[in-house]
């Protein structure tokens, strides 16, 4: 894997669409080079271990890592990650870095918002349901954000090296304004100070960030001597774990019957309509095609990890079930599948 990936000019932007621009053929030939795409990503390695994980939970094969050896994956991949793109910051150059910066801090509050009131047309789902699913769709998956970046290594577009300090400024917002939208009219007191405790000082947090901190510190010369663990080990131990993660969305998908058809809907189109608005906000930062791609899946992603420990806390009212069968049974093999060669589509268009 790459340790930095810079963002291109426009003029290298506009040679990926050959002389003609917009034109009839580069349009077709872009929407072919499109669907290869989307018919790779469907026979990864990614996505078929999902696939396995979520057929086995149908039919009842506990095929599930133990919780031990999930707790370690979990560390490896916000570390590695995070190591990764510290090295890469510290290759970037800072001026180019604000903008992305700010953009992602206002696509990480109007998220959760847009989601909040867009679950307001399934009636089943009280005030409190619908600030706790914001809160996990105003924030990230790192799962969802690691395999888009393997998507981009694997057809060779670059991105930019602070795309994981992206995934980090964008892992918080969200949650804080989705408990907000959630207690606004509760007459009980809020514990905000453990809330954010727990979002703040929380496991995904400190380790994204300790990792882009110790990257940009070592700097590329301490980052090749952990290269075999952190770079060559992560596709099969990222396998791992999406086999996992599919065996525990094929055993939640039974909630969604709860509340009918409505949520299942809004964790499909939520995420395109999501992503997309991620993308434009990527293209107007000045980010290459790959970065908008980033952007784009880190606001179509749903939380599963981070969000609902801070939710429990916040909100202990919450039906916890229908926050995870959304984000985890259906958002997450939507993007892994189909969101993130979607989204890559029309950042090629949008950036061009």
């Amino acid at each position: 894997m790459r340790n930095v990936y810079c963002a291109r000019s426009s003029t290298d932007r506009a040679s990926d669409f050959g002389s003609e621009g917009w034109g009839f053929e580069s349009l077709r030939a872009h929407v072919s080079n499109s669907l290869e795409i989307a018919r790779s990503n469907l026979s990864s390695v990614s996505v078929l271990v999902f696939v396995l994980g979520f057929v086995a939970a149908r039919f009842k094969s506990d095929i599930r890592i133990p919780d031990a050896v999930y707790q370690v994956i979990s560390v490896y991949l916000l570390f590695g990650i995070g190591l990764k793109g510290g090295v890469s910051l510290s290759n970037s150059d800072p001026g180019t870095i604000v903008r992305p910066v700010l953009i992602t801090l206002v696509l990480g509050c109007v998220v959760p918002l847009l989601a909040f009131i867009s679950l307001s047309r399934i009636k089943k789902l009280s005030e409190i349901d619908r600030g706790a699913i914001a809160a996990h769709y105003g924030s990230t998956s790192l799962v969802t954000f690691t395999a888009a970046l393997v998507l981009l290594e694997s057809i060779n577009r670059p991105y930019e090296g602070f795309a994981t300090t992206l995934l980090a400024i964008m892992e918080i917002p969200g949650i804080i304004i989705g408990i907000f939208l959630a207690t606004r009219h509760l007459n009980r007191k809020v514990a905000w100070t453990t809330s954010l405790k727990e979002i703040l000082f929380g496991k995904t947090v400190i380790l994204l960030i300790g990792g882009l901190v110790v990257g940009a510190i070592s700097g590329s010369t301490g980052y090749d001597k952990v290269t075999p663990f952190f770079v060559e080990l992560l596709p099969g131990v990222l396998a791992l774990f999406l086999m996992h993660l599919g065996y525990l969305a094929g055993s939640q998908i039974r909630a969604l019957r709860d509340v009918g058809f409505g949520l299942f809907l809004f964790a499909i189109i939520f995420p395109i309509i999501a992503g997309t608005l991620g993308v434009f906000g990527g293209a107007l930062a000045g980010l290459s095609v790959g970065g908008a791609t980033v952007v784009g899946v880190l606001c179509a992603s749903a939380s599963y990890i981070a969000a609902p420990a801070a939710v429990q806390v916040a909100l202990p009212e919450a039906n916890p079930s229908l926050s995870i069968t959304a984000s985890l049974g259906v958002t997450f093999p939507f993007n892994l599948i189909f969101g993130i060669p979607i989204l890559f589509f029309i950042a090629s268009k949008v950036v061009s």
